[in-house]
C-alpha cells in the first residue's frame, strides 16, 4: 500500500499549495490500480465504525472523480436497522444525498434509497428526484485530502463549510478518503470547519488515539 503523502509545493513565492495537492490527489484517485481492494477495506471500516452510533438519519454523497462510494455500506446499515427493530417504523434508518441550493450555495439533503428516481443537478451530479427533505444527525463528507486537526481539502467550492456553519444543531461530520490523501502540511483557512472524525481504508485517521 502506498502511504506516501503528496509532496507540498516548494516555492514560497508560488500560490498556496492547495490547487496542486487537489490536482495530484484527484488524478491519483482516478487511476487507482487497487481501487476495489481499497474500497472493500473502507466499506468495512465504515460498517464497524457505525455499529455504536445512535443515528437514524445519515447524509452522504454521490461519488464523483474517483471518490469512495459510501452508499453500499450505508445500505447495509439501513438493512441492519430494519432487522434489529422491525416493529418500529419510528426508528427506520434513512439515507440522504445533498442538493446544492443555488441561492446561498449550501446543501440540503433529500431522501435516497436503492432504485430511487434520480436526475442531474446544476453541476451534473445525480440527485434524488421528488423525494422529501431530511435532516441528518451525521454526515459523511468526501475528502480530496485531509490533514491534522480533522481539516479536509475539498474541491474549493465551500459548500460543506457553509452548510455546516448554518445548521443548528450541528450534525456529527465524518470525512471519507484513502490513506494516501493525508496531507501533514495542510493548514486550515479562517472559514474551514474541522470534521469530527476521518475514516480511511487503513482505519480511523482522526481523532487520533493514545
Amino acid at each position: 500500500m502506498d502511504n506516501n503523502p503528496v509532496s507540498p509545493a516548494k516555492d514560497p513565492s508560488a500560490p498556496g499549495p492547495k490547487p496542486g495537492w487537489r490536482k495530484q490527489l484527484i488524478e491519483k484517485r482516478q487511476n487507482l490500480a487497487d481501487r476495489a481492494w481499497r474500497n472493500d477495506l473502507l466499506q468495512r471500516v465504515m460498517r464497524v465504525w457505525l455499529i455504536h452510533r445512535p443515528d437514524t438519519v445519515i447524509g452522504a454523497y454521490w461519488p464523483i472523480k474517483g471518490e469512495f462510494d459510501p452508499l453500499p455500506a450505508l445500505f447495509r446499515w439501513q438493512e441492519a436497522g430494519l432487522e434489529e427493530d422491525a416493529q418500529s417504523a419510528a426508528r427506520q434508518r434513512r439515507i440522504g444525498l445533498p442538493v446544492v441550493n443555488k441561492v446561498d450555495k449550501t446543501l440540503t439533503f433529500y431522501s435516497w434509497y436503492p432504485g430511487c428516481p434520480m436526475e442531474e443537478d446544476a453541476y451534473g451530479i445525480p440527485k434524488p428526484k421528488d423525494t422529501e427533505i431530511i435532516e441528518p444527525t451525521l454526515i459523511f463528507v468526501p475528502c480530496v485530502g485531509y490533514g491534522p486537526g480533522g481539516y479536509r481539502l475539498g474541491y474549493g467550492g465551500g459548500f460543506y463549510d457553509r452548510t455546516l456553519a448554518s445548521l443548528q444543531p450541528k450534525p456529527f461530520t465524518v470525512g471519507l478518503g484513502y490513506d494516501f490523501a493525508y496531507l501533514p502540511d495542510l493548514q486550515p483557512e479562517i472559514h474551514d470547519v474541522p470534521l469530527d472524525a476521518i475514516l480511511a481504508d487503513t482505519g480511523v485517521m482522526w481523532p487520533l488515539k493514545g
